[in-house]
């Protein structure tokens, strides 16, 4: 039946060189052997460089399967091309011919009639560019009567990075709604597996600085910087400006490029400039409007397309529902934008070290401390313990607190809810995040307030545990109180290795 799979009879092993992934990895093989009857459709996206391409390569490998990757080209020349692949996958003496693509999907589900086959059509925008209707035909193809597809145990699995497309392809009206039976999103890796590839776990510093700047983007080690990797702390400022910063360095304009990879972007001189007002700190729409001159109205729209592409992310402030802040989703994005594009004259002159001397303070500030903040959302949400906060954590994100006294307002960094028992949406913890402060008594009573100030406005805050995270440690004083349970107190060894 589409929309589901069994699993399959036999695990395929996951390749010695592909890292992690341990999850896609099972998704993928379980799709592509099962052993149901009817052909099935999987669909797979992800920005670029995450190791899409190679995942789905290893599996037909691993499988038997046929592996298509198009590229931007005219309708007749990717069914010639995809022809002379598909001749020489199934041993035929002469290239199949194909002169419409109703032709081609018959003929890759014609590969199943008497085993699961997975078949990896990869970059798959680019087909429809050039042939509109391409999603339809799939839709024809795999109709619910069909018997070329109910004799067929074809696995099809369509890729693709760009994002926006990808994620209208099972939207909506679209003609493909209902047809996959799987839907897998290719995500960065999280920051414990980052530091782990780029083999910098054991110092969890210079871990996150390094990911400050390149995220969990796997190509960025191994294509973009040839495995170049800051030897220590030390060698962290030399490393950037021979990377992020030098014109030499395809890290260099890759950030550019990000924008590059999404069809649907028309106006790209915008998207760059709400990228950059976002970068500077303007986090609500109405000052990224403000900060480009222009009405709201007329950044709705990028924001929204640019949180389809993953580029940015729309949070929801925890105690006023009606509020929202936008952050840049893509660490070299922020890099750039903060520290390289305002600077690049000098840059493409090749003064990294100039620039960087003078832009460094505003990377603390600007975009490692921000980015901090991130990453001590993301360690609650996965991998800190359910007794840490006392109970399994659920939603975690910012908010904000009003204090009329003081005609202020308080802006709290995690706030985390969850489930206790059989209750959901529980208040379980207050948290502030200071990357580069040594945190004391001081910011434990700012949350403290901030709690009274929840309960004053009708807030059940019994079940909540003050939290305190903290890049550069925390005083005697407070470490005391952690020991007597009055704080919880997060350091880097914590966040990296930690529950």
């Amino acid at each position: 039946m589409p929309g589901s799979y069994s699993r399959p009879l036999l695990n395929l092993p996951k390749p010695p060189d592909m890292f992690a992934r341990d999850w896609e990895w099972s998704e993928l093989t379980a799709f592509a052997a099962d052993e149901g009857p009817e052909a099935t459709m999987a669909v797979v996206s992800g920005r670029r460089r995450q190791g899409k391409s190679f995942l789905l390569d290893s599996l037909a490998r691993a499988a038997g399967g046929f592996y298509f990757c198009a590229y931007e080209a005219t309708e007749a020349e990717s069914l010639r091309r995809f022809g002379e692949e598909l001749g020489q996958y199934t041993g035929s003496i002469a290239p199949m011919r194909f002169d419409r693509w109703e032709q081609a999907v018959d003929a890759l589900l014609a590969l199943g009639r008497d085993k699961p086959v997975p078949v990896v059509i990869d970059e798959f925008p680019y087909l429809a560019r050039a042939t509109p209707s391409l999603p339809s035909i799939v839709q024809v193809a795999y109709g619910p009567r069909r018997p070329e597809r109910l004799e067929s145990r074809t696995r099809i699995l369509l890729c693709g990075s760009s994002l926006s497309f990808m994620g209208k392809l099972l939207s909506g009206t679209s003609p493909l709604r209902g047809r996959a039976g799987l839907e897998l999103v290719v995500q960065p890796l999280d920051f414990r597996q980052a530091a782990a590839f780029w083999g910098i776990e054991r110092d969890p510093r210079l871990a996150l600085l390094v990911h400050s700047v390149v995220g969990g983007t796997p190509a960025y080690r191994r294509e973009f910087v040839r495995d170049d990797v800051p030897a220590g702390l030390d060698d962290f400022d030399a490393w950037v400006c021979r990377t992020a910063l030098s014109p030499r360095s395809p890290l260099y304009r890759e950030a550019r490029y990000l924008l590059a990879d999404e069809s649907d972007l028309r106006d790209r001189a915008l998207y760059h400039s709400v990228l950059a007002a976002l970068a500077s700190g303007n986090a609500t729409a109405g000052r990224i409007a403000g900060c480009l001159e222009r009405p709201t109205s007329d950044i709705t729209h990028p924001l929204t397309v640019l949180q389809d592409c993953g580029l940015v992310r729309k949070e929801t402030d925890a105690f006023r529902r009606n509020r929202s802040v936008y952050r840049v989703g893509e660490p070299l994005i922020a890099f750039d934008h903060a520290i390289s594009r305002p600077k690049l004259p000098l840059l493409d002159r090749g003064l990294a070290d100039q620039v960087w001397a003078s832009s460094r303070p505003r990377f603390l500030s600007g975009v490692v401390g921000p980015h901090f903040e991130q990453i001590c959302r993301e360690w609650v949400a996965h991998f800190a313990a359910p007794d840490t906060f006392g109970g399994m954590p659920i939603d975690v994100s910012y908010g904000t607190v009003p204090d009329q006294a003081e005609r202020t307002a308080h802006e709290i960094d995690v706030v985390v809810r969850g489930a206790v028992g059989q209750d959901n949406g529980v208040l379980l913890s207050l948290g502030e995040a200071k990357w580069d402060q040594v945190m004391g008594m001081g910011h434990l009573e700012r949350l403290r307030h901030a709690a009274t100030l929840l309960t004053r406005r009708g807030v059940e805050t019994s079940a909540v545990r003050l939290a305190c995270y903290s890049g550069a440690g925390f005083t005697e004083e407070l470490r005391a109180a952690g020991d007597r349970g009055e704080v919880v107190l997060v350091d880097l060894e914590r966040l990296y290795r930690g529950e």
